[in-house]
């Protein structure tokens, strides 16, 4: 079913493009331009959205074997991931349950953890196995002291978690059949080529960008060119959206290869042409496919809120479909990955500070999202309706708009 759905977007993209049309909103909308300053706003977005809601934290590929394992910070929670001996993923608190030190950082391969600060021991499926000196401790109930979880689930080759151990969102309701859309990417089976983190500006700037084609042949003139494509059509389950730009052709990017898919039966449609665009993941995840050494690969983009509300920090991961094992292709993908971080961190990103900075000035009170630019507004408007909404509320809509999704 879901092929079937990327064949019927593919078909409508070839007619809009065919007609010189693209899908826009009935309106123009006004975003208050203190949404993306005020930092008390700003603290309710980390507190509602990001410390309430399934968060995408790791590619599968990140945690590639059992025992692999890793230590992140989100949102100012402490996370540990771990990959089991059966090769089921964990999601907890990365606090030691004596006195809360961090029992793993960083990256790598353990079956259990040692707390640097009095040496309690836990397992990779995040059980207390070992309380240190205990004759001289005390009693502990082991089982009432193991490092507490996170609700975690594993699908399409990407990892989500929720940073509430209370919380009673589905994370499947939360993803609205987005998973299985996603499944047609193959990255359960891809391979981690190379990651970095870069500063950006307010999440939702940076956000901004990822949902915008519009600026494209403008913005990156210098880069993808002044004639690159600025239409984009929209496609969304529930939060999260596919954005693609209406066309008869795929072209590869990265590469000079062109396909004209009216030439080519409907069944031959290669699935990378199926995929094309980008795949956002509410509310922080941007996925869009390149050619690196004639190799497929895609940047997957991990967003956060930073310290205070005009920053951001990003890891960006290069994926490939395979494991490259030739020089060329190995530079290919250095060349592509490298190209990339220049569009992102020296183009967006840098624009977006200095967008941010302005508004800062405070005499600007509306931003402006055009009938053209239908990703942002939704984005938006899913940010605000998230931000206002109780746990009770929450649950409800995404378990009525899973059931919307099902039924279409």
């Amino acid at each position: 079913m879901s092929k079937q759905q990327l064949i019927a977007m593919t078909h409508s993209l070839i007619e809009h493009a065919k007609a010189g049309t693209l899908e826009q909103t009935d309106s123009i909308v006004e975003i208050p331009a203190s949404s993306y300053t005020d930092p008390e706003l700003f603290e309710r977005e980390k507190k509602q959205i990001f410390s309430r809601l399934p968060l995408m934290v790791a590619p599968s590929c990140e945690l590639p074997e059992a025992g692999s394992y890793k230590a992140m910070t989100v949102a100012g929670v402490p996370l540990l991931l771990t990959r089991d001996r059966e090769g089921k993923v964990g999601a907890f608190l990365n606090m030691c349950t004596h006195r809360g030190n961090p029992v793993a950082l960083g990256e790598g391969k353990a079956s259990r953890f040692v707390c640097g600060y009095h040496g309690w021991t836990f397992k990779n499926d995040g059980s207390l196995i070992g309380v240190a000196s205990a004759e001289d401790f005390g009693p502990v109930d082991k089982a009432t002291h193991c490092l507490k979880k996170f609700p975690v689930l594993e699908r399409a080759g990407l990892i989500w978690a929720t940073l509430d151990p209370n919380s009673t969102l589905d994370i499947e309701d939360f993803l609205c059949g987005y998973d299985e859309m996603l499944e047609h990417f193959g990255f359960a089976n891809w391979h981690l080529f190379s990651k970095r983190t870069i500063k950006g500006p307010n999440w939702k700037t940076a956000y901004d960008g990822y949902l915008d084609f519009y600026h494209l042949p403008v913005l990156h003139a210098n880069t993808f060119g002044a004639d690159f494509f600025n239409r984009a059509n929209y496609f969304a389950w529930g939060p999260h959206q596919r954005l693609t730009t209406p066309t008869v052709k795929h072209d590869k990017l990265g590469t000079n290869e062109s396909m004209n898919l009216e030439d080519v039966p409907e069944k031959d449609w290669p699935i990378d042409a199926l995929l094309a665009g980008v795949w956002t993941i509410y509310p922080h995840i941007s996925i869009a496919s390149f050619y690196g050494g004639s190799s497929r690969g895609a940047l997957l983009s991990q967003l956060f809120p930073g310290d205070t509300v005009g920053e951001s920090v990003t890891t960006q991961y290069y994926l490939m479909e395979r494991e490259p094992t030739d020089q060329e292709t190995i530079d290919g993908a250095n060349q592509q990955f490298d190209f990339l971080k220049t569009v992102v961190e020296g183009e967006d990103y840098a624009t977006g500070k200095r967008q941010h900075d302005a508004l800062m000035s405070g005499l600007m009170e509306n931003v402006l999202f055009g009938r053209n630019e239908g990703g942002g507004q939704a984005f938006h408007r899913w940010t605000e309706r998230l931000v206002s909404a109780s746990d009770a509320e929450l649950k409800t809509i995404f378990s009525h708009q899973q059931a919307a999704e099902a039924a279409e």
